[in-house]
């Protein structure tokens, strides 16, 4: 396909934050080296949209948001719970966390035998197809918990990528009474981290990220605990699109994000809005990053 012909995919991704030890923690996971796509890169719970996630039956059971606020949110027309619900649902398939919880408005307990046995089975049945994320919270008395979760990134893979998504990014408290766990399948390991020391361990080669996942790190890495980060998101009403481009160098490809010298003055061809970073209302998300494509050589989807 030329690069006007690679579909944009609708994608969504959340930060599970604590309060750990040393002050805030992210939760991360690293997707299987085999993968066919950003394999071996630490990433977010995340990735597209499914049908399933649209479906009309949803609104129903999110608490707090509907889709037109959720749409209003996201500057769009409809259809913007969704984001909301896939971001839920990747984050229960690939980490066994689930941010629903009970019609009073706690948060679900997975931490009894029981309990977990039967939500491992329900998260295996979601993940294969079998069953939709709907079905289980109507059998649990479950409402999914979208009020919980703050809109705070928008970023768009770049043209010519083989790949490509319109990202929406989330924050969220993880849940005190769950432990995660990754899937072995698509990520083949987890971790709570520091976000400076992610983005230390990056910086000496340890990690491989992506450009939004380092933006994003930095972002809340300014915060001293999960409360904090989540009542900045709360108050945040203007959230910029990003989308990246690729150039070429002496060196080979790299990417360069808007508000770069090299970015150029061409508009983003459906990024309407795309400004520079320096122009962000959320603190710290103006840090430049970088990703060499010579040495990644596949596309975001976180």
């Amino acid at each position: 396909m030329t690069s006007s012909e690679v579909p944009l995919r609708d994608a969504a991704t959340v930060l599970l934050l604590r309060d750990g030890r040393e002050g805030l923690e992210v939760f991360m996971l690293r997707r299987n080296l085999a993968s066919d796509f950003v394999g071996g890169a630490y990433v977010f719970p995340g990735g597209a949209v499914d049908p399933a996630d649209r479906a009309d039956d949803l609104e129903g059971i999110c608490l707090g948001r509907s889709d037109a606020e959720a749409s209003a949110r996201l500057g769009i027309d409809g259809g913007g719970l969704a984001f909301w619900v896939a971001a839920i649902r990747e984050s229960f398939e690939e980490a066994g966390v689930l941010l629903a919880c009970h019609r009073d408005g706690t948060i679900v307990r997975l931490d009894d035998p029981v309990t977990i046995e039967r939500f491992e089975r329900h998260r295996k049945a979601v993940d294969t197809g079998d069953r939709r994320l709907a079905e289980i919270c109507e059998e649990e008395g479950l409402c999914l918990a979208v009020d919980g979760m703050h809109y705070f990134g928008h970023w768009i893979t770049p043209e010519g990528a083989p790949r490509r998504y319109d990202t929406r990014f989330f924050l969220a408290a993880a849940p005190a009474a769950q432990t995660p766990l990754h899937d072995d399948h698509e990520v083949i390991a987890n971790l709570w981290v520091r976000p400076d020391d992610a983005l230390a361990r990056h910086r000496a080669g340890q990690y491989e990220m992506l450009p939004p996942t380092m933006a994003s790190l930095r972002a809340v890495a300014r915060f001293a605990t999960t409360a904090e980060a989540l009542g900045a998101a709360r108050e945040i009403v203007d959230v910029p699109t990003i989308l990246p481009r690729v150039i070429a160098d002496d060196g080979g490809l790299r990417i360069v994000l808007p508000g770069d010298a090299e970015y150029g003055d061409a508009g983003a061809s459906d990024a309407a809005g795309a400004r520079p970073l320096a122009d962000q209302p959320w603190p710290d998300m103006a840090e430049r990053s970088r990703w060499a494509l010579a040495q990644s050589a596949r596309p975001d989807d976180r």
